[in-house]
Protein backbone atom coordinates (compact mmCIF):
# COMPACT_ATOMS: atom_id res chain seq x y z
CA UNK A 1 0.00 0.00 0.00
CA UNK A 2 2.96 2.16 0.89
CA UNK A 3 4.83 1.42 -2.60
CA UNK A 4 1.13 2.19 -4.04
CA UNK A 5 0.60 5.64 -2.66
CA UNK A 6 4.07 6.44 -3.32
CA UNK A 7 3.45 6.08 -7.01
CA UNK A 8 0.54 7.88 -6.94
CA UNK A 9 2.32 10.53 -5.71
CA UNK A 10 5.11 10.55 -8.03
CA UNK A 11 2.01 10.54 -11.08
CA UNK A 12 0.55 13.39 -8.98
CA UNK A 13 3.63 15.29 -9.03
CA UNK A 14 4.37 14.45 -12.36
CA UNK A 15 0.75 15.92 -13.83
CA UNK A 16 1.35 18.58 -11.70
CA UNK A 17 5.08 19.22 -13.51
CA UNK A 18 3.09 18.93 -16.95
CA UNK A 19 0.16 21.47 -16.15
CA UNK A 20 3.15 24.14 -14.81
CA UNK A 21 5.17 23.23 -18.32
CA UNK A 22 1.90 24.00 -20.41
CA UNK A 23 1.65 26.95 -17.86
CA UNK A 24 4.86 28.80 -19.37
CA UNK A 25 5.73 29.29 -22.92
CA UNK A 26 8.77 31.40 -24.70
CA UNK A 27 7.74 34.56 -26.02
CA UNK A 28 9.22 35.11 -29.59
CA UNK A 29 10.67 38.25 -30.20
CA UNK A 30 9.81 39.94 -32.54
CA UNK A 31 6.27 39.14 -32.16
CA UNK A 32 5.50 40.70 -35.40
CA UNK A 33 8.55 39.91 -37.89
CA UNK A 34 8.71 42.16 -41.10
CA UNK A 35 7.66 45.71 -42.05
CA UNK A 36 5.14 46.02 -38.70
CA UNK A 37 6.37 49.65 -37.36
CA UNK A 38 4.79 51.59 -34.79
CA UNK A 39 2.80 49.26 -32.69
CA UNK A 40 -0.34 50.31 -30.46
CA UNK A 41 -1.94 47.86 -28.22
CA UNK A 42 -5.08 47.65 -25.57
CA UNK A 43 -6.36 45.21 -23.59
CA UNK A 44 -10.07 44.60 -23.70
CA UNK A 45 -11.00 42.08 -21.05
CA UNK A 46 -9.17 39.03 -21.95
CA UNK A 47 -8.35 40.04 -25.43
CA UNK A 48 -5.33 42.27 -26.89
CA UNK A 49 -5.73 44.00 -29.84
CA UNK A 50 -2.32 45.61 -32.24
CA UNK A 51 -2.44 48.05 -34.63
CA UNK A 52 1.21 49.14 -36.98
CA UNK A 53 1.64 51.91 -39.41
CA UNK A 54 1.35 51.14 -43.14
CA UNK A 55 2.49 54.35 -44.78
CA UNK A 56 0.98 54.15 -48.65
CA UNK A 57 -0.33 50.47 -48.60
CA UNK A 58 -3.18 49.73 -48.74
CA UNK A 59 -5.43 48.14 -46.84
CA UNK A 60 -3.65 50.62 -44.24
CA UNK A 61 -3.63 49.99 -39.96
CA UNK A 62 -3.72 45.90 -39.96
CA UNK A 63 -5.68 44.82 -36.58
CA UNK A 64 -4.21 41.98 -34.38
CA UNK A 65 -5.99 40.08 -31.73
CA UNK A 66 -4.28 37.84 -29.04
CA UNK A 67 -5.27 36.43 -25.50
CA UNK A 68 -1.19 35.66 -24.83
CA UNK A 69 0.61 38.37 -26.08
CA UNK A 70 2.33 35.63 -28.50
CA UNK A 71 -0.31 34.57 -31.49
CA UNK A 72 -1.42 37.31 -33.35
CA UNK A 73 -3.94 36.84 -35.63
CA UNK A 74 -4.62 39.64 -38.13
CA UNK A 75 -8.65 39.99 -37.92
CA UNK A 76 -9.08 43.13 -40.16
CA UNK A 77 -7.58 46.40 -41.76
CA UNK A 78 -8.61 49.82 -40.39
CA UNK A 79 -8.52 51.65 -43.57
CA UNK A 80 -10.34 48.82 -45.80
CA UNK A 81 -12.62 50.79 -47.93
CA UNK A 82 -10.74 52.94 -50.77
CA UNK A 83 -13.81 55.70 -49.97
CA UNK A 84 -12.67 55.95 -46.40
CA UNK A 85 -8.99 57.66 -48.35
CA UNK A 86 -6.44 56.49 -50.62
CA UNK A 87 -2.46 57.15 -51.43
CA UNK A 88 -2.14 57.71 -55.03
CA UNK A 89 0.31 60.33 -56.01
CA UNK A 90 2.12 59.70 -52.32
CA UNK A 91 5.80 57.88 -51.93
CA UNK A 92 5.16 54.88 -50.31
CA UNK A 93 6.94 56.08 -46.84
CA UNK A 94 4.65 58.54 -46.83
CA UNK A 95 0.37 58.04 -45.99
CA UNK A 96 -0.60 57.00 -42.23
CA UNK A 97 1.83 57.16 -39.51
CA UNK A 98 1.85 56.18 -36.59
CA UNK A 99 -1.72 54.63 -35.09
CA UNK A 100 -2.77 54.22 -32.07
CA UNK A 101 -5.48 52.35 -30.42
CA UNK A 102 -8.58 52.72 -27.67
CA UNK A 103 -11.86 51.16 -26.08
CA UNK A 104 -14.02 53.37 -24.18
CA UNK A 105 -17.63 52.39 -23.24
CA UNK A 106 -17.95 49.97 -26.14
CA UNK A 107 -16.43 51.61 -28.88
CA UNK A 108 -12.92 51.37 -30.13
CA UNK A 109 -10.88 53.99 -31.64
CA UNK A 110 -8.09 54.60 -33.89
CA UNK A 111 -6.03 57.59 -34.17
CA UNK A 112 -3.32 58.11 -36.63
CA UNK A 113 -1.61 60.81 -39.30
CA UNK A 114 -2.20 61.37 -43.11
CA UNK A 115 0.81 62.80 -43.78
CA UNK A 116 1.10 65.62 -46.08
CA UNK A 117 -3.01 66.10 -46.73
CA UNK A 118 -5.28 66.92 -43.81
CA UNK A 119 -3.25 65.64 -41.02
CA UNK A 120 -4.53 64.04 -38.26
CA UNK A 121 -7.91 62.09 -37.58
CA UNK A 122 -9.80 59.41 -35.90
CA UNK A 123 -12.18 56.22 -36.81
CA UNK A 124 -14.10 54.20 -35.05
CA UNK A 125 -16.19 50.74 -34.69
CA UNK A 126 -18.05 48.77 -32.07
CA UNK A 127 -16.16 45.53 -33.13
CA UNK A 128 -12.53 45.86 -34.02
CA UNK A 129 -12.42 43.59 -36.92
CA UNK A 130 -14.38 46.10 -38.65
CA UNK A 131 -16.15 48.05 -40.30
CA UNK A 132 -14.14 51.25 -39.06
CA UNK A 133 -16.12 54.60 -39.71
CA UNK A 134 -14.88 56.82 -42.08
CA UNK A 135 -11.94 59.55 -40.98
CA UNK A 136 -13.25 62.30 -38.56
CA UNK A 137 -10.14 65.09 -39.52
CA UNK A 138 -8.66 67.09 -36.36
CA UNK A 139 -7.54 69.90 -37.99
CA UNK A 140 -6.71 71.68 -34.65
CA UNK A 141 -4.25 69.15 -34.05
CA UNK A 142 -1.15 69.99 -35.59
CA UNK A 143 1.13 67.30 -35.66
CA UNK A 144 2.09 63.72 -35.79
CA UNK A 145 1.74 60.49 -33.64
CA UNK A 146 -1.81 61.56 -31.91
CA UNK A 147 -3.13 58.77 -29.01
CA UNK A 148 -6.32 58.96 -26.55
CA UNK A 149 -6.84 59.12 -22.99
CA UNK A 150 -9.78 59.04 -21.54
CA UNK A 151 -10.78 59.86 -18.10
CA UNK A 152 -14.60 60.03 -17.02
CA UNK A 153 -17.05 61.45 -19.93
CA UNK A 154 -13.33 63.43 -21.25
CA UNK A 155 -11.05 62.61 -23.59
CA UNK A 156 -7.76 64.10 -24.86
CA UNK A 157 -5.29 63.46 -27.46
CA UNK A 158 -2.01 63.52 -27.20
CA UNK A 159 0.37 63.91 -30.03
CA UNK A 160 3.98 65.07 -31.16
CA UNK A 161 3.64 69.09 -31.99
CA UNK A 162 5.86 72.39 -32.46
CA UNK A 163 7.70 73.91 -30.07
CA UNK A 164 6.75 77.10 -28.00
CA UNK A 165 5.82 79.92 -31.03
CA UNK A 166 6.59 77.40 -33.60
CA UNK A 167 10.39 79.13 -33.28
CA UNK A 168 12.32 75.95 -32.69
CA UNK A 169 15.83 75.75 -31.18
CA UNK A 170 17.82 73.30 -32.80
CA UNK A 171 17.28 70.70 -35.44
CA UNK A 172 14.95 68.25 -34.29
CA UNK A 173 12.99 70.18 -31.35
CA UNK A 174 9.37 69.29 -30.76
CA UNK A 175 6.97 69.42 -28.05
CA UNK A 176 4.25 66.91 -26.58
CA UNK A 177 0.85 68.62 -26.62
CA UNK A 178 -2.57 67.87 -25.22
CA UNK A 179 -5.99 69.14 -25.97
CA UNK A 180 -9.46 67.94 -24.96
CA UNK A 181 -12.06 65.96 -26.86
CA UNK A 182 -15.70 65.47 -27.25
CA UNK A 183 -15.70 61.66 -27.38
CA UNK A 184 -19.25 61.67 -29.04
CA UNK A 185 -18.71 64.20 -31.54
CA UNK A 186 -15.26 63.82 -32.12
CA UNK A 187 -14.34 67.73 -31.99
CA UNK A 188 -11.89 69.21 -30.16
CA UNK A 189 -12.53 71.01 -26.99
CA UNK A 190 -10.37 74.59 -25.99
CA UNK A 191 -6.92 74.95 -26.79
CA UNK A 192 -4.12 72.46 -27.14
CA UNK A 193 -1.28 72.70 -24.00
CA UNK A 194 1.99 71.92 -24.30
CA UNK A 195 2.60 69.49 -21.74
CA UNK A 196 6.80 68.78 -22.65
CA UNK A 197 8.90 71.02 -23.95
CA UNK A 198 12.14 68.97 -26.23
CA UNK A 199 12.43 65.93 -24.42
CA UNK A 200 13.56 65.23 -21.16
CA UNK A 201 16.41 68.17 -20.70
CA UNK A 202 16.20 70.78 -22.82
CA UNK A 203 19.65 72.19 -22.15
CA UNK A 204 20.86 68.57 -23.86
CA UNK A 205 19.03 69.06 -27.13
CA UNK A 206 16.65 66.33 -27.23
CA UNK A 207 15.16 65.73 -30.24
CA UNK A 208 12.29 64.29 -31.72
CA UNK A 209 9.51 63.59 -28.91
CA UNK A 210 7.15 61.07 -30.71
CA UNK A 211 4.46 58.62 -30.09
CA UNK A 212 3.58 59.65 -26.56
CA UNK A 213 0.87 57.88 -24.57
CA UNK A 214 -0.51 58.63 -21.40
CA UNK A 215 -1.89 56.10 -18.77
CA UNK A 216 -2.96 56.25 -14.97
CA UNK A 217 -1.48 53.82 -12.62
CA UNK A 218 -2.24 54.74 -8.89
CA UNK A 219 -2.22 58.09 -7.98
CA UNK A 220 0.05 58.91 -11.07
CA UNK A 221 -0.45 60.06 -14.81
CA UNK A 222 2.47 58.75 -16.53
CA UNK A 223 3.38 60.10 -19.75
CA UNK A 224 5.56 58.11 -21.89
CA UNK A 225 7.23 58.96 -25.92
CA UNK A 226 10.26 58.03 -27.54
CA UNK A 227 12.99 60.19 -28.25
CA UNK A 228 16.05 60.38 -30.50
CA UNK A 229 14.53 59.95 -33.53
CA UNK A 230 13.26 56.10 -35.07
CA UNK A 231 17.06 55.15 -35.98
CA UNK A 232 20.02 54.11 -34.37
CA UNK A 233 19.42 56.55 -31.59
CA UNK A 234 15.96 55.86 -30.94
CA UNK A 235 15.06 55.44 -27.15
CA UNK A 236 11.88 55.46 -24.93
CA UNK A 237 11.27 57.74 -22.26
CA UNK A 238 8.80 58.81 -19.11
CA UNK A 239 7.80 61.40 -17.60
CA UNK A 240 4.56 61.84 -14.06
CA UNK A 241 2.73 63.73 -12.79
CA UNK A 242 -0.94 64.32 -10.09
CA UNK A 243 -2.40 65.71 -13.20
CA UNK A 244 -3.83 64.48 -16.55
CA UNK A 245 -2.78 67.75 -18.10
CA UNK A 246 0.63 67.71 -15.74
CA UNK A 247 3.00 69.65 -15.16
CA UNK A 248 5.15 66.56 -16.21
CA UNK A 249 8.17 65.51 -14.28
CA UNK A 250 11.19 63.33 -16.44
CA UNK A 251 12.53 59.93 -14.44
CA UNK A 252 15.72 60.97 -13.26
CA UNK A 253 17.11 57.62 -14.62
CA UNK A 254 16.02 57.91 -18.64
CA UNK A 255 15.67 56.52 -20.72
CA UNK A 256 13.51 53.36 -19.43
CA UNK A 257 14.33 51.55 -22.93
CA UNK A 258 17.83 52.01 -24.97
CA UNK A 259 19.79 49.57 -27.32
CA UNK A 260 22.22 52.76 -28.62
CA UNK A 261 25.01 52.28 -25.30
CA UNK A 262 25.37 47.93 -26.40
CA UNK A 263 28.91 47.00 -28.57
CA UNK A 264 27.84 47.72 -32.09
CA UNK A 265 29.78 43.89 -32.66
CA UNK A 266 27.13 42.09 -30.60
CA UNK A 267 25.91 38.89 -32.14
CA UNK A 268 22.71 39.16 -33.78
CA UNK A 269 22.12 42.82 -32.73
CA UNK A 270 18.32 44.23 -32.11
CA UNK A 271 18.57 48.19 -32.69
CA UNK A 272 16.66 51.54 -32.94
CA UNK A 273 14.26 50.36 -30.04
CA UNK A 274 11.37 52.60 -28.74
CA UNK A 275 7.80 53.78 -29.66
CA UNK A 276 6.52 51.67 -27.04
CA UNK A 277 3.00 51.41 -25.29
CA UNK A 278 2.84 49.49 -21.60
CA UNK A 279 0.09 46.95 -21.25
CA UNK A 280 -1.16 44.44 -18.61
CA UNK A 281 0.32 40.80 -19.09
CA UNK A 282 -2.71 37.61 -18.79
CA UNK A 283 -0.25 37.09 -15.27
CA UNK A 284 -0.90 41.06 -13.80
CA UNK A 285 2.32 42.19 -14.96
CA UNK A 286 2.97 44.86 -17.36
CA UNK A 287 4.96 44.87 -20.37
CA UNK A 288 5.95 46.79 -23.36
CA UNK A 289 5.33 46.37 -26.98
CA UNK A 290 7.47 48.24 -29.44
CA UNK A 291 9.43 48.92 -32.64
CA UNK A 292 12.96 47.70 -33.29
CA UNK A 293 15.04 46.45 -36.15
CA UNK A 294 17.50 43.21 -37.05
CA UNK A 295 19.92 44.42 -38.93
CA UNK A 296 22.26 41.86 -41.01
CA UNK A 297 25.22 44.28 -40.57
CA UNK A 298 25.79 48.01 -39.35
CA UNK A 299 21.99 49.80 -40.09
CA UNK A 300 21.12 47.34 -42.97
CA UNK A 301 18.04 45.73 -42.70
CA UNK A 302 15.04 45.07 -45.41
CA UNK A 303 13.05 43.66 -43.26
CA UNK A 304 11.17 47.24 -41.92
CA UNK A 305 10.53 48.22 -38.48
CA UNK A 306 9.25 45.04 -36.75
CA UNK A 307 7.15 44.67 -33.31
CA UNK A 308 9.00 43.49 -30.12
CA UNK A 309 8.14 43.02 -26.36
CA UNK A 310 9.55 43.31 -23.12
CA UNK A 311 8.48 42.73 -19.51
CA UNK A 312 8.07 46.38 -17.46
CA UNK A 313 9.22 46.37 -13.62
CA UNK A 314 7.97 49.08 -10.95
CA UNK A 315 10.75 50.76 -9.45
CA UNK A 316 10.01 53.80 -7.07
CA UNK A 317 6.43 53.86 -8.90
CA UNK A 318 8.37 54.41 -12.55
CA UNK A 319 8.10 51.87 -15.51
CA UNK A 320 11.54 50.66 -16.67
CA UNK A 321 11.76 48.31 -19.12
CA UNK A 322 13.36 44.66 -17.92
CA UNK A 323 15.20 43.56 -21.17
CA UNK A 324 18.17 41.81 -19.45
CA UNK A 325 21.48 42.43 -19.03
CA UNK A 326 22.72 42.65 -22.97
CA UNK A 327 19.57 44.33 -24.27
CA UNK A 328 16.19 43.25 -25.80
CA UNK A 329 16.05 39.39 -25.94
CA UNK A 330 15.03 37.18 -28.36
CA UNK A 331 13.04 34.89 -26.28
CA UNK A 332 11.47 35.72 -22.52
CA UNK A 333 9.79 32.80 -20.81
CA UNK A 334 5.62 34.30 -20.07
CA UNK A 335 4.13 31.83 -17.15
CA UNK A 336 0.67 31.68 -17.96
CA UNK A 337 -0.78 29.53 -20.46
CA UNK A 338 -0.55 30.10 -24.22
CA UNK A 339 -3.45 30.69 -26.16
CA UNK A 340 -3.16 29.28 -29.94
CA UNK A 341 -5.29 30.80 -32.88
CA UNK A 342 -6.54 28.81 -35.16
CA UNK A 343 -6.64 29.54 -38.74
CA UNK A 344 -3.49 32.60 -38.16
CA UNK A 345 -0.61 32.52 -40.37
CA UNK A 346 2.41 32.35 -38.01
CA UNK A 347 4.24 35.67 -37.53
CA UNK A 348 7.79 34.90 -34.92
CA UNK A 349 10.44 32.92 -34.70
CA UNK A 350 11.17 30.55 -38.46
CA UNK A 351 8.19 29.32 -39.88
CA UNK A 352 7.11 28.45 -43.49
CA UNK A 353 3.58 28.63 -45.53
CA UNK A 354 1.90 29.02 -48.73
CA UNK A 355 -0.79 31.06 -49.63
CA UNK A 356 -3.62 29.93 -51.94
CA UNK A 357 -5.65 32.11 -53.82
CA UNK A 358 -8.78 29.69 -54.04
CA UNK A 359 -11.79 32.34 -52.15
CA UNK A 360 -9.93 35.05 -50.81
CA UNK A 361 -6.98 37.13 -49.87
CA UNK A 362 -5.00 37.06 -46.88
CA UNK A 363 -5.89 40.41 -44.87
CA UNK A 364 -2.04 40.94 -44.53
CA UNK A 365 -1.31 41.00 -48.45
CA UNK A 366 -1.26 44.67 -49.88
CA UNK A 367 -1.29 46.96 -52.65
CA UNK A 368 0.00 49.87 -53.59
CA UNK A 369 -1.77 53.08 -52.16
CA UNK A 370 -5.32 52.02 -52.81
CA UNK A 371 -7.11 48.84 -54.05
CA UNK A 372 -9.12 47.97 -57.24
CA UNK A 373 -11.17 44.94 -57.41
CA UNK A 374 -11.76 45.05 -60.55
CA UNK A 375 -8.37 44.36 -61.29
CA UNK A 376 -7.96 40.86 -59.87
CA UNK A 377 -9.93 37.92 -59.21
CA UNK A 378 -9.27 34.42 -57.93
CA UNK A 379 -9.95 30.85 -58.78
CA UNK A 380 -9.17 27.36 -57.94
CA UNK A 381 -8.05 26.39 -61.01
CA UNK A 382 -5.52 29.48 -61.83
CA UNK A 383 -4.79 31.45 -58.39
CA UNK A 384 -4.68 34.91 -58.43
CA UNK A 385 -4.99 36.24 -61.92
CA UNK A 386 -4.14 39.68 -62.37
CA UNK A 387 -4.59 41.98 -65.08
CA UNK A 388 -1.91 44.24 -66.59
CA UNK A 389 -1.61 47.95 -65.66
CA UNK A 390 0.09 50.58 -68.01
CA UNK A 391 0.95 51.53 -64.76
CA UNK A 392 4.49 50.80 -62.89
CA UNK A 393 5.59 50.01 -59.57
CA UNK A 394 8.33 52.78 -60.08
CA UNK A 395 5.59 54.86 -60.39
CA UNK A 396 3.31 56.73 -57.88
CA UNK A 397 -0.30 55.13 -58.96
CA UNK A 398 -1.85 51.45 -58.51
CA UNK A 399 -0.27 49.11 -60.59
CA UNK A 400 -0.95 45.35 -60.57
CA UNK A 401 0.91 44.20 -57.51
CA UNK A 402 -0.11 42.33 -54.53
CA UNK A 403 2.34 41.95 -51.91
CA UNK A 404 3.15 39.87 -48.93
CA UNK A 405 5.84 40.95 -46.62
CA UNK A 406 9.43 39.95 -45.90
CA UNK A 407 9.53 38.95 -42.62
CA UNK A 408 13.19 36.95 -42.28
CA UNK A 409 16.51 38.46 -43.26
CA UNK A 410 17.04 34.84 -44.81
CA UNK A 411 14.60 32.98 -46.98
CA UNK A 412 12.47 32.47 -50.30
CA UNK A 413 9.17 33.81 -51.16
CA UNK A 414 8.30 31.51 -54.62
CA UNK A 415 5.60 31.62 -57.19
CA UNK A 416 4.17 29.65 -60.35
CA UNK A 417 3.63 32.64 -63.17
CA UNK A 418 0.73 30.89 -66.20
CA UNK A 419 2.00 34.62 -68.35
CA UNK A 420 2.71 34.61 -72.22
CA UNK A 421 3.97 38.23 -72.99
CA UNK A 422 2.43 39.48 -76.38
CA UNK A 423 5.40 41.96 -76.56
CA UNK A 424 8.54 43.10 -75.10
CA UNK A 425 6.84 46.00 -72.87
CA UNK A 426 4.78 43.40 -70.95
CA UNK A 427 6.00 41.34 -68.11
CA UNK A 428 4.92 39.57 -65.42
CA UNK A 429 6.62 38.27 -62.01
CA UNK A 430 8.17 38.35 -58.69
CA UNK A 431 9.48 41.84 -57.31
CA UNK A 432 11.94 42.16 -54.10
CA UNK A 433 10.20 45.79 -53.77
CA UNK A 434 11.04 48.21 -50.93
CA UNK A 435 9.74 51.48 -52.94
CA UNK A 436 9.22 53.23 -55.96
CA UNK A 437 12.72 53.62 -56.69
CA UNK A 438 14.26 50.23 -54.95
CA UNK A 439 13.31 47.12 -56.40
CA UNK A 440 14.74 43.84 -58.34
CA UNK A 441 11.75 42.39 -60.67
CA UNK A 442 12.43 38.76 -61.48
CA UNK A 443 9.78 38.20 -64.37
CA UNK A 444 8.83 36.64 -68.07
CA UNK A 445 8.68 38.44 -70.82
CA UNK A 446 9.57 38.67 -74.67
CA UNK A 447 12.70 39.35 -76.86
CA UNK A 448 12.68 39.29 -80.13
CA UNK A 449 9.44 37.71 -79.78
CA UNK A 450 10.92 34.64 -77.98
CA UNK A 451 10.19 34.02 -73.84
CA UNK A 452 12.66 35.30 -71.55
CA UNK A 453 13.23 34.90 -67.70
CA UNK A 454 14.89 38.70 -66.93
CA UNK A 455 15.81 40.01 -63.61
CA UNK A 456 15.76 44.14 -63.69
CA UNK A 457 16.93 46.67 -61.15
CA UNK A 458 14.79 49.93 -60.49
CA UNK A 459 17.21 52.85 -61.37
CA UNK A 460 16.49 56.65 -60.81
CA UNK A 461 14.50 56.99 -63.97
CA UNK A 462 10.72 55.98 -63.37
CA UNK A 463 10.68 54.71 -67.14
CA UNK A 464 13.70 53.29 -67.20
CA UNK A 465 15.01 49.41 -65.83
CA UNK A 466 18.30 48.02 -65.95
CA UNK A 467 18.56 44.76 -67.12
CA UNK A 468 20.90 42.69 -64.34
CA UNK A 469 20.28 39.26 -66.47
CA UNK A 470 18.75 37.23 -68.67
CA UNK A 471 18.21 33.37 -69.89
CA UNK A 472 15.59 31.53 -72.53
CA UNK A 473 12.43 29.76 -71.99
CA UNK A 474 11.54 26.96 -74.14
CA UNK A 475 7.59 27.93 -74.02
CA UNK A 476 6.12 30.93 -74.55
CA UNK A 477 3.04 29.81 -73.05
CA UNK A 478 4.19 27.30 -70.63
CA UNK A 479 4.14 27.67 -66.79
CA UNK A 480 7.41 28.92 -64.64
CA UNK A 481 8.18 29.07 -60.79
CA UNK A 482 10.10 31.92 -60.01
CA UNK A 483 11.83 31.99 -55.96
CA UNK A 484 14.02 34.79 -54.66
CA UNK A 485 15.99 33.82 -52.24
CA UNK A 486 17.41 36.51 -49.26
CA UNK A 487 20.55 35.68 -47.82
CA UNK A 488 21.16 38.45 -45.66
CA UNK A 489 23.05 41.15 -47.43
CA UNK A 490 22.29 39.33 -50.72
CA UNK A 491 18.99 37.82 -52.76
CA UNK A 492 19.58 35.38 -55.44
CA UNK A 493 16.90 34.92 -58.39
CA UNK A 494 16.00 31.08 -59.88
CA UNK A 495 13.97 29.65 -62.23
CA UNK A 496 12.20 26.68 -62.97
CA UNK A 497 9.95 25.39 -66.43
CA UNK A 498 9.51 22.00 -64.77
CA UNK A 499 8.65 22.72 -60.94
CA UNK A 500 11.96 20.77 -59.89
CA UNK A 501 14.54 21.74 -61.19
CA UNK A 502 15.94 25.38 -60.85
CA UNK A 503 18.49 27.28 -62.58
CA UNK A 504 20.14 30.04 -61.04
CA UNK A 505 19.95 33.35 -62.95
CA UNK A 506 22.01 35.50 -61.29
CA UNK A 507 23.08 35.25 -57.13
CA UNK A 508 24.79 37.75 -54.33
CA UNK A 509 23.10 40.81 -56.03
CA UNK A 510 23.32 43.26 -53.55
CA UNK A 511 20.64 43.47 -50.54
CA UNK A 512 21.70 46.57 -49.12
CA UNK A 513 20.39 48.61 -52.24
CA UNK A 514 16.54 47.76 -50.94
CA UNK A 515 17.54 48.51 -47.52
CA UNK A 516 15.83 51.53 -45.37
CA UNK A 517 19.23 52.65 -44.50
CA UNK A 518 20.03 53.52 -48.74
CA UNK A 519 16.85 53.69 -50.19
CA UNK A 520 15.55 56.18 -46.72
CA UNK A 521 12.03 56.22 -45.15
CA UNK A 522 10.25 54.06 -42.83
CA UNK A 523 8.93 50.80 -44.40
CA UNK A 524 10.25 47.43 -45.29
CA UNK A 525 10.35 45.03 -48.13
CA UNK A 526 7.71 43.16 -49.70
CA UNK A 527 7.96 40.38 -52.26
CA UNK A 528 5.09 41.12 -54.90
CA UNK A 529 2.83 39.26 -57.29
CA UNK A 530 2.99 42.04 -60.24
CA UNK A 531 1.96 42.54 -64.22
CA UNK A 532 2.98 45.75 -66.84
CA UNK A 533 2.37 46.87 -69.69
CA UNK A 534 4.91 49.71 -69.09
CA UNK A 535 2.67 52.74 -70.00
CA UNK A 536 0.84 50.80 -73.06
CA UNK A 537 -2.65 49.51 -73.42
CA UNK A 538 -2.93 46.05 -72.84
CA UNK A 539 -5.80 43.46 -72.10
CA UNK A 540 -3.39 40.60 -71.37
CA UNK A 541 -3.53 38.73 -67.91
CA UNK A 542 -1.13 36.68 -65.79
CA UNK A 543 -1.69 34.18 -63.06
CA UNK A 544 -0.16 33.16 -59.79
CA UNK A 545 -0.79 30.05 -58.47
CA UNK A 546 0.37 29.86 -55.26
CA UNK A 547 2.82 32.12 -53.22
CA UNK A 548 5.10 29.98 -50.72
CA UNK A 549 7.04 31.60 -48.00
CA UNK A 550 9.46 30.47 -46.07
CA UNK A 551 12.04 32.07 -43.13
CA UNK A 552 15.01 30.29 -41.50
CA UNK A 553 16.91 33.35 -39.98
CA UNK A 554 19.82 32.10 -37.56
CA UNK A 555 19.31 33.85 -34.17
CA UNK A 556 16.47 30.72 -34.23
CA UNK A 557 18.43 28.14 -34.92
CA UNK A 558 19.08 25.65 -31.76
Amino acid sequence: MKRKGLVLASIVCLLQSATILAQSFDLTNPILSGFYPDPSVIRVGKDYYLVNSTFSYFPGIPVFQSKDLKNWKQIGNVISRPSQMNFLGDRMTRGLFAPAIEYHNGTYYVTCTLIDHKGNFVVTAKNPAGPWSNPTFLPEVKGIDPSLYFEGDKAYVIYNSDPPDNKPLYDGHRSIKIIELNPKTLQTVGEAKIVVNGGVDLSKKPVWIEGPHLMKRGDWYYLYAAEGGTSVNHTEVVFRSKAPLGPFVPYEKNPILSQRELPKDRKDPITSAGHAQFVEGPDGKTYAIFLAVRPYEGNFYNTGRETFIVPVVWKDEWPVMDPGPNGVQYSYKANFPEVKQPGALPQSGNFAYTLTFEKQLDPALLFLRTVDSTNFSLSKAKGLTLKLKPETCAELGNPAFIGKRQQHMYGSAETELTFSAKAANETAGLVAFQDEKHFYYLCKSVENGKPVVQLLKSTADAKNTELLAKAPLKAAAGKVQLRINADGDTYSFRFSEDGKNYTLLKDKVDARFLSTQVAGGFIGCLYGMYGTSAGQPTTNTASFKWLKYEGHDPMYKK
